[in-house]
């Protein structure tokens, strides 16, 4: 008995390794070599394709897909989520077809303040700028002072003086001047002036511009299964001087929590500020078990609507599902993914 023992414990710990080994390698290994990217570049009701004729509707379709390929080769060289929502939204900040960095509309005392943020979901550090205009590309600052301060967010010339001694590219204020977003300002000062600014939204002016919202944002998750998002904007044209809206504001315009998914918000920041938008459509999907496009609704629709506000948001989940809404006419929008898939869809 004394002989067979040895022997019994033996067979025993060599089949535990064996089932040990053969359970890892089947272990599968899709989650972990998957990405992808989420982008939008502002939502509202000028989004109408009777609007945009097809040659404006071909300049916003080929600087999503550069935004989009951007990010997307940044996640299939195996960098981060965070670099890859960076690099999307500084294409789109650099273009001026969008009110985000040098396309950033005007306030009302014909300046331009610019706000972003950017959020990491694996540690939910974040880093935000507000009521800037001399750094050529905000979500770099933002990310600046995620990565280098012990702050998550700098204003103004604060945040521009640290820019500068961090080394961020700075330009003049005039590298963001674009003539229809002035013609722009001046319009909706002369409606102010006839006291039908309330009528704006409803008016058929400026076509295809001071009908929409034209904030930026991405949401990635890259191959180690991490999420990232970011928003960057200028705001609303002739909006008060110090004005801030949601963008820079995690939780509200954006927000990313590996736990449940990443979101980039665009619309009436001041609703999406008072519903704490972003975290509320990651709260009903961590807490009551919604899904994804449940929760959308819920905010954009049953929250933020009722409330007088329009807009849309992106949202990809822990599983590099994709998903958005909006409760506007369109919404410039787009996605790519390492199974191949590319969409980029502008209206209803």
């Amino acid at each position: 008995m004394r002989k067979i023992l040895p022997l019994i414990l033996f067979f025993i710990v060599a089949i535990s390794c064996k089932y040990r080994v053969n359970e890892k390698s089947e272990t599968p290994q899709v989650k972990a070599n998957s990405f992808a990217i989420v982008i939008h570049g502002g939502a509202g009701d000028g989004l109408i394709k009777e609007y945009f004729n097809e040659n404006r509707q071909k300049l916003y379709s080929n600087k999503l897909q550069e935004a989009l390929d951007s990010g997307y080769k940044i996640l299939e060289n195996g960098g981060s989520s965070l670099d890859a929502v960076q690099g999307a939204i500084s294409i789109l900040e650099n273009s001026p077809l969008f009110n985000a960095g040098r396309g950033a509309v005007y306030n009302s005392e014909g300046n331009q303040e610019m706000d972003a943020s950017i959020m990491d979901g694996k540690t939910l550090n974040s880093g935000a700028v507000a009521g800037i205009n001399h750094v050529k590309n905000p979500i770099m600052a933002a990310r600046m002072v995620m990565d280098s301060t012990e702050h998550v967010m700098l204003s103004g010339k604060g945040a521009e003086q640290a820019m500068e001694q961090f080394g961020l590219d700075m330009v003049d204020s005039t590298y963001f001047f674009v003539q229809n977003k002035r013609d722009q300002l001046e319009q909706i000062k002369s409606i102010a002036k006839k006291k039908i600014i309330r009528n704006l939204m409803s008016n058929n002016i400026s076509v295809g511009d001071s009908k929409k919202y034209g904030t930026v944002g991405a949401v990635a998750i890259d191959k180690e299964g991490n999420i990232a998002a970011g928003t960057s904007t200028g705001g609303i044209s002739n909006k008060k001087y110090g004005r801030i809206g949601d963008s820079p504001i995690v939780g509200a315009g954006t927000y990313a929590n590996n736990l449940t998914c990443g979101i980039s918000a665009t619309g009436t920041g001041e609703i999406f500020i008072r519903t704490v938008a972003a975290h509320e459509v990651s709260s009903l999907i961590q807490y009551k078990q919604l899904s994804p496009p449940e929760a959308l609704h819920e905010v954009l629709n049953n929250q933020i609507k009722t409330l007088g506000g329009k807009g849309g948001m992106i949202l990809l989940d822990k599983s590099g599902n994709i998903f958005w809404d909006f409760n506007t006419k369109g919404m410039f929008r787009g996605y790519k993914k390492s199974s191949g898939e590319n969409v980029i869809e502008m209206f209803k």
